[in-house]
């Protein structure tokens, strides 16, 4: 493999002609890889379109295939069991899983609000301990050991849930600072809050003579299918025409747009996809699709709001603005509620006293307050199209994420890289762009060092590659990626490996005629795992029924 001549930050400040610019970090929740216009997809994404339009898309950037460790790594610059969330929010009793930001990390916040930066959160956090959501009141909004808010991570001023989902039109966990709000207007949307009160922070920063960071995380896209009637009309039949052929679209479109490479072709649709002539609730099915495709164009919409703002406030130029989904497309299907004493965490009282009907309800139309549904796995197959696999999974589908950056004042034109990247690479990324310097030590606490490699010279529009390789493990499932190779395997299953130059969808397995690439990449991947707290799963305390099946049929909130 190439060596890098880049460096992981390793405490020195760094200086360049330009200013420090605001930094503005966008996270979409379950959103696949081919759902945005600017990567393939027919969803109506105007404002994301316009970033790429001016800005850098990376093709081949990655994060860890499910909502809570992908935040963890991105906050922190740390492989996600490093910094003690190597599964989701269950705390197993060891230090890769404790489910919550550990002392030995530090976030973003607390890196950049320690260097002069105003730190500001809106949306969804998820990295602080498991939350009851049935029981809001047993949780200390202060924080508490093994349950910190973001208040107490860095962050100077928050709006958004603790917890991983929920209704859109009435969730649970709903904070101000340090405060939950307990009364929401009739026609509260989540997406557009989160939206809302971004701007109004970028608004406020206005008025400080200082840069300003801005973490916006967004629920959007991931179930329930909850969406406003007008932007579910922008999608009334769009999707009749099926499955097969909106994968087939997207993956043209993607060839043509120089995204991915002619060469790769799509992979075959998924055998738990029935064939869209032999689906007998095609309308339904369509309008499962429509829903969350006006999920999307909502955060869209919320993306322009902020740009708008920038503009407002004359600092567009000098903000560098990021937007990147936390995981591929989510193939859960939610079973409809049965009559057993078991009670499913978001079977909560909505605003006018009744229960939502929960589950894929085929004679219900999805999209309002009191349905509770998801789009299932051939729809997550259109959405991680061309790739395989779906969220949790660490094959192309479950870890590929579509990833524009903008930087009017630093990026001159639109452009596409192709170098593999992680999410602890973009968080260095954002410590060099900002000049600031990452600690040692935090609070009294010995600081992990970050794992990231910054890729600010691909902003500059010069080369970069990653000097080492890149690792994952998530719920047994277990993948290496070094330069175009990349060892991959399911849980309890048998490694496989793929030439991503020329194979990049994951179509013939070269693991039999490889053995002897196959043991060594093998080999740095257990000695990864040895060194960043990565236990053989499911972990000895594991709590049965808390952690999801390896199976797509299931649900798992993150």
């Amino acid at each position: 493999m190439k060596k890098s001549t880049n460096k992981k930050l390793d405490g020195i400040t760094r200086k360049n002609d330009f200013s420090r610019p605001n930094i503005i970090l966008i996270l979409a929740d379950d959103m696949g890889y081919s759902d945005i216009g600017c990567f393939g997809g027919e969803i109506k994404t105007p404002n994301l379109d316009g970033m790429a339009e001016t800005g850098i898309r990376m093709s081949q950037f990655y994060n860890t295939a499910r909502c809570c460790p992908s935040r963890a790594s991105l906050l922190t610059g740390l492989n996600p069991h490093q910094a003690g969330i190597g599964h989701m929010t269950n705390d197993y009793g060891f230090d890769g899983y404790r489910g919550y930001l550990n002392a030995n990390s530090v976030t973003i916040a607390e890196v950049l609000s320690a260097n002069g930066y105003r730190t500001q959160m809106s949306g969804k956090w998820h990295v602080g301990g498991e939350v009851d959501i049935q029981d809001r009141d047993s949780w200390s909004t202060a924080g508490e050991p093994g349950k910190p808010t973001p208040t107490q991570r860095g962050f100077q001023h928050y709006f958004g849930t603790l917890s991983g989902g929920g209704n859109y039109f009435n969730p649970r966990t709903l904070m101000k600072d340090e405060s939950f709000i307990d009364s929401i207007d009739e026609d509260f949307y989540y997406t557009d809050e989160i939206s809302n009160h971004a701007v109004e922070m970028i608004r406020d920063s206005a008025k400080e003579k200082r840069p300003f960071f801005s973490y916006i995380a967004y629920t959007a896209p991931h179930w329930p299918l909850h969406a406003r009637e007008e932007d579910i009309g922008m999608y009334e039949g769009t999707y009749l025409k099926g499955w097969d052929e909106f994968r087939t679209a997207r993956h043209e479109s993607l060839k043509d747009n120089g995204v991915l490479s002619d060469e790769w072709e799509i992979t075959a649709r998924d055998v738990s996809a029935p064939p869209w002539e032999s689906i007998e609730h095609k309308i339904w099915e369509a309008q499962r699709m429509a829903v969350y495709a006006a999920q999307v164009s909502s955060l869209d919409r919320g993306v322009g709001k902020i740009i708008n703002e920038l503009k407002n406030i004359d600092q567009l130029d000098n903000t560098l603005i990021i937007f990147l989904s936390d995981n591929g497309g989510c193939a859960e299907y939610l079973k409809p509620k049965s009559n057993s004493s078991d009670k499913l965490m978001f079977d909560y009282t909505l605003r006018d006293g009744t229960l939502p009907v929960m589950g894929n309800v085929v004679d219900l139309k999805p999209g309002s307050e009191n349905t509770f549904q998801s789009y299932d796995l051939p729809w997550a197959n259109v959405s991680n199209s061309p790739f395989r696999l779906y969220k949790h999974w660490l094959h192309e589908g479950g870890i590929s994420a579509p990833c524009v950056i903008q930087w009017p004042k630093r990026i001159k034109g639109s452009a596409i890289s192709h170098q593999p990247a992680q999410l602890m690479d973009l968080t260095a990324t954002i410590f060099d762009a900002a000049n600031t310097k990452y600690p040692k030590e935090y609070e009294g606490n010995v600081i992990t060092p970050c794992e990231g490699e910054s890729f600010l010279s691909i902003i500059d529009g010069t080369s970069w590659s990653k000097s080492t390789p890149l690792f994952w493990e998530h719920e047994g499932n277990c993948a290496i990626r070094e330069g175009d190779w990349k060892l991959v395997r399911r849980f309890n299953q048998d490694w496989e490996l793929y030439n991503l130059e020329s194979d990049r969808t994951e179509t013939v397995n070269l693991v039999s005629t490889e053995r002897i690439r196959v043991e060594r990449m093998a080999e740095l991947w257990q000695k990864w795992a040895n060194n960043s707290n990565v236990m053989d799963w499911p972990v000895n305390n594991y709590k049965m029924g808390a952690a999801p099946v390896q199976d797509s049929n299931v649900h798992g909130v993150g």
